[in-house]
């Protein structure tokens, strides 16, 4: 049904007599459905796969109006198309307008779509770049650091083209002496990928080139098809040569950007990253230089302030002034040390003394000065009780200044309680 042939049939309402909400709503959605599918050309700006949702919801805009609307289709509708879809791609798309009474929710279903012109042409470099990401090609541990400064820097471009300028002269502005090895390529068409590619073999063979960049200056989606050739990425990946992109502009971006070990926005960019610039090395060999005379002038100032601190002390001031009075105080400890001497040595002759006079005390000797004698019998046994001894046994008693030898006459025994 063509859209023309779509009328309105007016419902009779008025303030006294209105129509239910549901009656609207009914009719709303009889007139959307009376639409059927139809096709519709526009531009897809965003796809959203929502993870466990058998629903893929994209968002398509007119190329010419700002008219955008949200399509919900299924995997296998999308899976169906020509070529992958990708963002940007200008598709083809029927579509089947619907209206849900329930929330008033005005949206499209899409049951075929297939990319057209350069929506296709987008479609299968997308699935390239998918193939070759799902090899690996693109992962950053593959990619190979740029040296500081290239002996000789290999160049491929378009024969006298603008983005051999660009190169040429910001290198050897930025460095004066760097070597240019350029291999002249034709940069669109159908036979530049096999020139580009036997390019990049010839530079990746010469043991002076440390570096090589492929530069463009910008064109249309068709102009730059040969950097996103499936062979010109698998020989850029295969370079033991660090290998800079630096085609188009900053918005260009083919798969020959993913695949190198760096990507330039332009050419002039792509020579500022390759080679360094020499008045700011030289400016920074000045600033270390200059951080380095500093360093060393503190270094000095502080031994020196050091060693005149260290001049200022007395011990080498007056070499002689620590022997005096260590003298001294080797004196002061040797008298401490003889009192301290004589005083233990008075401590312990006196202990001495009062422990000998103890001893003395308590001897037999001094029992006997005292007047005491010792009896004993004739077996040497001292007789300490009257019981031992029987009338006429001989004793001997022993004196403080001799002996006697007695015979006993009596024995008188002590009864218990009676004193001598």
């Amino acid at each position: 049904m063509r859209v023309s042939s779509l009328r309105a049939v007016p419902l009779q309402s008025s303030a006294e007599n209105p129509q239910p909400l549901r009656v609207i709503t009914s009719a709303v959605r009889g007139w959307i459905e009376r639409l059927g599918a139809v096709w519709v050309e526009a531009q897809v700006i965003e796809i959203n796969r929502r993870a466990g949702n058998r629903t893929v919801f994209v968002t398509m805009r007119d190329k010419l109006a700002n008219v955008s609307a949200s399509v919900a289709l299924s995997p296998a509708t999308l899976e169906a198309a020509a070529a992958p879809l990708a963002e940007g791609a200008t598709v083809v798309a029927r579509l089947k307008p619907s209206y849900y009474e329930q929330n008033g929710r005005f949206s499209f279903y899409c049951d075929a779509i297939t990319p057209v012109g350069e929506g296709q042409l987008l479609a299968r470099l997308e699935q390239t770049k998918r193939l070759l990401q799902a090899e690996g090609l693109f992962e950053r541990h593959h990619k190979k650091r740029l040296p500081f400064l290239p002996r000789a820097v290999g160049l491929i471009t378009g024969v006298g083209s603008a983005a051999e300028r660009d190169v040429v002269e910001n290198t050897r502005r930025r460095w004066p002496a760097v070597q240019i090895a350029t291999r002249h390529a034709l940069t669109q068409g159908r036979e530049a990928a096999e020139q580009v590619m036997l390019a990049l073999a010839a530079l990746d063979r010469d043991p002076q080139v440390e570096v090589i960049i492929v530069a463009r200056g910008g064109g249309s989606l068709e102009d730059l098809l040969p950097f996103s050739d499936e062979g010109v990425v698998r020989a850029v990946f295969a370079c033991r040569t660090p290998v800079v992109s630096a085609i188009g502009h900053e918005s260009d971006m083919p798969i020959l950007d993913l695949v190198a070990d760096l990507r330039a926005s332009t050419p002039t960019d792509a020579a500022k990253q390759v080679v360094p610039d020499v008045a700011e090395e030289l400016e920074r060999v000045e600033h270390a230089v200059e951080r380095l005379r500093r360093s060393v002038a503190a270094l000095v100032g502080r031994e020196r302030d050091w060693l005149s601190h260290t001049r200022e002390r007395s011990v080498l001031a007056d070499p002689g002034a620590s022997f005096v009075l260590r003298s001294a105080e080797l004196s002061e400890l040797t008298a401490r040390s003889d009192r301290a001497l004589q005083g233990r040595l008075r401590h312990e002759a006196t202990s001495v003394e009062h422990t000998l006079a103890r001893v003395r005390a308590m001897s037999p000797k001094a029992t006997l000065e005292r007047g005491y004698a010792i009896v004993v019998d004739a077996d040497g046994h001292a007789v300490d009780s009257a019981g031992e001894v029987e009338p006429g046994q001989p004793l001997l008693a022993y004196l403080h200044d001799g002996q006697l030898r007695v015979d006993v006459r009596e024995v008188v025994v002590r009864e218990e309680g009676i004193p001598l």
